[in-house]
């Protein structure tokens, strides 16, 4: 009986992992051996903080996970100790926070990921990690949706500036 339902959970966990890497904008796996206590608790504060979340699991109920989602690719890259960062909410943040983090701490490394869906190369987390977060972008939108109308202010300042010049 108490196999069954050791087997029971290990399947409600399977689906747990499957689910999350289903609804994750992006997930990204890490190898996080050789990071003490102190620098994974940064770590996890950064990820929290950017309402990320951040867990290890057993390789075997991740790969089985992986394959639940149809993310077959995935199983090499779970070999020894993997931390999985789901986001839900922001594609950028995970690729962005681990990359930054593992170039601070060597023992970091990135091993693969799911972007929306599809398995990501580590050249594309790279990529992605470069890219500027959702309030950076709109920040960028914001400035080139302004500058016409500041050139505008600007010129007709100038104007206002010659006439004032020409009547004085």
């Amino acid at each position: 009986m108490a196999n069954n339902t050791i087997i029971e959970q290990k399947k409600q966990l399977v689906q747990e992992i499957a689910d999350k890497f289903r609804d994750s904008q992006s997930t990204m796996l890490v190898d996080y051996r050789g990071l003490d206590v102190a620098e994974a608790n940064e770590l996890r504060n950064q990820l929290r903080e950017a309402n990320v979340e951040f867990k290890v699991y057993k390789n075997t109920m991740t790969r089985r996970a992986v394959e639940a989602a149809e993310l077959n690719d995935l199983s090499d890259t779970l070999v020894g100790p993997t931390a999985v960062a789901f986001s839900k909410d922001d594609v950028v943040a995970p690729a962005k926070i681990l990359n930054n983090f593992s170039k601070e701490h060597e023992a970091l490394e990135i091993k693969g990921g799911v972007i929306e869906g599809e398995i990501a190369t580590l050249e594309q987390i790279k990529e992605l990690a470069d890219l500027p977060n959702y309030e950076g972008m709109v920040s960028m939108l914001l400035s080139v949706l302004q500058a016409p109308v500041r050139n505008l202010a600007y010129a007709a300042q100038a104007v206002a500036d010659q006439k004032e010049e020409q009547g004085a």
